[in-house]
């Protein structure tokens, strides 16, 4: 289980509070207006981003200090975060091996991940070889190979038209269901929300609100939420 100890985010002028659990292999979505603090908290979750005060802890193991390749998290960021030098097995392995000195066992997971995501036989092709629909499963697939028990998504898949945004959102909620990982992911999209989270953390006021059942939130939002929605 995640669990977050009264933590407090500060950037300038800006603080994010956060008091509460997330139940394993959930789906959350977190969700509020522009500039609330949900890619914040969700940088302060994986490590990217340090705390003011509180403590993150996983499974009763504070991780409150441990750099972002210390903690059971893998993070999809908004632009991917590929090499263009790289082929998309390159880019896929550096999920398991910063210096890319793979084992034949971590060519293997590579090519396995890769198939998984639909990309079985590009895996020679550049990022710029590939759609943008290919590039976010590339991204998906180094993501996939690391094995974590947490996934955060920041928007990932903001850029690309409804159909593939709804392609990847399927894709990413069946491999979370398979691995049984718990999946956190910023959006802005209420459909997004009702299509694949089982909760909604909502982020609003300087403080993100503790995991609650997403249809039942949506159909009986509170007033900030309901403002938010429209």
């Amino acid at each position: 289980m995640l669990r977050l100890d009264d933590i407090t985010i500060t950037q300038g002028a800006f603080s994010l509070q956060a008091q509460f659990a997330v139940a394993p292999a959930r789906k959350t979505a977190i969700i509020g207006p522009s500039g609330s603090g949900k890619s914040t908290l969700l940088g302060a979750i994986g490590g990217f981003l340090p705390l003011t005060s509180g403590r993150v802890r996983w499974n009763d193991q504070d991780i409150t200090d441990a750099p972002p390749g210390q903690r059971p998290m893998a993070m999809l960021f908004q632009d991917n975060n590929l090499f263009p030098h790289l082929s998309i097995a390159q880019n896929v392995g550096l999920g398991l091996r910063p210096n890319l000195k793979l084992s034949a066992q971590d060519h293997q997971r590579v090519a396995q991940a890769l198939d998984r995501v639909g990309l079985d036989g590009l895996a020679n092709r550049t990022p710029a070889a590939l759609s943008g629909g290919q590039q976010s499963r590339a991204a998906l697939a180094r993501v996939l190979v690391q094995d974590r028990p947490v996934i955060l998504l920041d928007e990932p898949f903001a850029a690309l038209g409804p159909a593939l945004r709804h392609d990847m959102l399927d894709l990413v909620s069946t491999l979370s269901t398979e691995t049984g990982a718990t999946l956190l992911m910023v959006t802005h999209d209420p459909q997004d929300v009702r299509r694949i989270a089982d909760d909604v953390i909502f982020v609003e006021g300087g403080r993100a609100a503790a995991p609650q059942p997403a249809q039942a939130l949506l159909e009986n939002p509170p007033p900030a939420l309901r403002a938010y929605l429209g």
